[in-house]
């Protein structure tokens, strides 16, 4: 499925919503405006295999471009509107972009984007109003015809990992060779979630990352309506539901937690009845935190865990989840192995790395070396995640390999530490690192952002150790327990753990040189 078919059988129904102004593109306008980016990016030359990059905020035009670059047989690269412009000409000059597509709301970064590369060899595009040597996107698409271009062929995304633990890598798959109509693997998925023409989808998470792309996108192909926030809030999360009577919506933890903590007049306020699939992935979610949301909005929480790479995939319903509390689900795509060092299997209940067998391949744009560490001699993948499966097939994921902290020989996950800390009143959010430590190598340090109106104290930090003591081994507790106003997590709920734990080792080593 298409939106071009929607546009045929319902040009007027709403394909887009923009949830802060109510601004809404019909499917008719959609097929009209994505045709119109088609024939500007064929008059540009660009031919099934190029690249165009999106620098965008959560912006009324954004899938517009992306179902324009899709039709012409292009990759779209979508790219942080979060990032340096150091580190997005990175991923410009690393995708072989042809074109950068941006907006006047990020028109600082992407001028400095654009003295990074050679503008010679890149199309500049800007939203809004532009700013030389950016040309407007609006009146060059808007002389285009709106008709289909003669020669259209299925395009996808090209997107890059969100550099948690490094330089962000491009997940370059094959192009499909086939019908732009032809469903993809995420229509599969969707239609798993039961999204379907009369599905209402609320995106409260930003678009440039994969799962709210694709599953926009994939909510298209049916037929449904996407309600895209610019910026997630939690009230209006559930006002927004309340108001477009949304049947799906796809959230993270740090979703899940905000509205948790919300005052009880305003958890109750909002009528939420309409919602029947809250899809949630993208990090692990504390048991204490899902068993609240389902008790809250009733058993319609359908998790799945990833990758950006789509080498595999695992998912479970509310009633699996009741039963498997803490699992991330069985294998829908690929076939679940755990391994040890060696790249061997594990039997069911030993922790290892996890991987995929039999899962679509996928390679890390210009690194043949990433690529062939993400594979074992089996030919198996993985995304870097340790875990375990039990008897039944069901996934429950420890943390990732890159954030173990090894303190005294003893190995020990931080995330276990976080799931806890997170779920303290006075705790708006939590990442635990490994710094260095003289005698043990490594110590565990809880990094801290306290809750709204909760001053960061000594004395805070000492009730957080004495609240957090009954429940951890001695080994596992936090040697310090410091505080930031805010933590380097990106908005799709990832934390940049690397850029807190290079703070405190550039520290020891500034300190050791004396």
């Amino acid at each position: 499925m298409h939106p071009c078919v929607h546009a045929e059988t319902a040009p007027e129904k709403p394909a887009l919503i923009l949830a802060e102004t109510g601004e809404s593109l019909s499917y008719g306008e959609l097929e009209a405006r994505s045709n119109q980016a088609a024939q500007l990016f064929r008059a540009l030359g660009f031919q099934p295999g190029d690249a165009v990059a999106v620098l965008l905020e959560n912006h009324f035009r954004f899938l517009e471009i992306a179902w324009g670059a899709q039709r012409a047989g292009l990759y779209f690269v979508a790219v942080s509107s979060r990032l340096t412009a150091s580190e997005a000409a990175f991923i410009l000059r690393d995708s072989g972009a042809r074109a950068l597509i941006s907006s006047a709301a990020l028109a600082s970064v992407a001028s400095a984007v654009a003295a990074e590369v050679a503008l010679d060899d890149v199309a500049l595009f800007m939203l809004d109003g532009a700013i030389p040597p950016f040309r407007s996107w609006e009146a060059e698409v808007g002389a285009m015809p709106v008709t289909r271009i003669a020669d259209e062929r299925a395009g996808t995304d090209m997107l890059y990992s969100s550099g948690t633990t490094g330089r962000p890598k491009g997940i370059r798959p094959q192009l499909p060779e086939t019908d732009i109509t032809m469903p993809n693997a995420m229509v599969g998925i969707a239609r798993h979630a039961a999204v379907d023409a009369d599905t209402i989808y609320l995106s409260p998470a930003p678009l440039y990352h994969a799962a709210p792309l694709r599953w926009c996108m994939a909510v298209h192909r049916l037929g449904g309506t996407v309600v895209v926030m610019e910026k997630f809030d939690p009230e209006q999360a559930l006002a927004l539901i309340e108001r477009h009577k949304v049947t799906h919506a796809q959230w993270v933890p740090t979703h899940f937690i905000r509205m948790l903590k919300l005052p009880e007049a305003a958890r109750s306020r909002h009528d939420l009845t309409s919602l029947r699939m809250a899809i949630h992935a993208a990090a692990p979610c504390p048991v204490p935190v899902k068993q609240a949301m389902i008790d809250w909005w009733g058993p319609v929480l359908l998790e799945y865990y990833a990758g950006t790479e789509g080498n595999g995939l695992t998912m479970i319903g509310a009633k699996d989840w009741l039963t498997h509390p803490g699992s991330v689900g069985r294998a829908v795509l690929g076939t679940l192995r755990i391994c040890d060092e060696e790249g061997e299997p594990l039997p069911a209940g030993e922790t290892g790395l996890v991987h995929f067998e039999g899962g679509p391949g996928f390679h890390y744009h210009n690194d043949s070396e990433k690529t062939a560490a993400a594979a074992n001699r089996h030919g198996w993948t993985t995304l870097g995640d340790v875990g375990h499966v039990d008897a039944e097939g069901y996934l429950y994921l420890t943390d990732r390999k890159s954030f173990m902290i090894i303190s005294g020989g003893v190995n020990i996950y931080p995330q276990e530490i976080e799931n806890l800390l997170v779920l303290h009143p006075k705790v708006a959010d939590v990442a635990v690192i490994g710094a260095p430590h003289a005698d043990m190598g490594e110590q565990v340090v809880a990094v801290v952002q306290p809750a709204e109106g909760v001053p960061p104290s000594p004395a805070l930090a000492e009730e957080l150790a004495e609240w957090l003591a009954p429940q951890l081994s001695r080994v596992k507790q936090p040697r310090r327990i410091d505080f930031v106003a805010e933590l380097p997590r990106h908005p799709t709920g990832k934390l940049y753990k690397r850029l807190l734990r290079d703070r405190y080792w550039e520290a020891a080593e500034e300190a050791a040189l004396g």
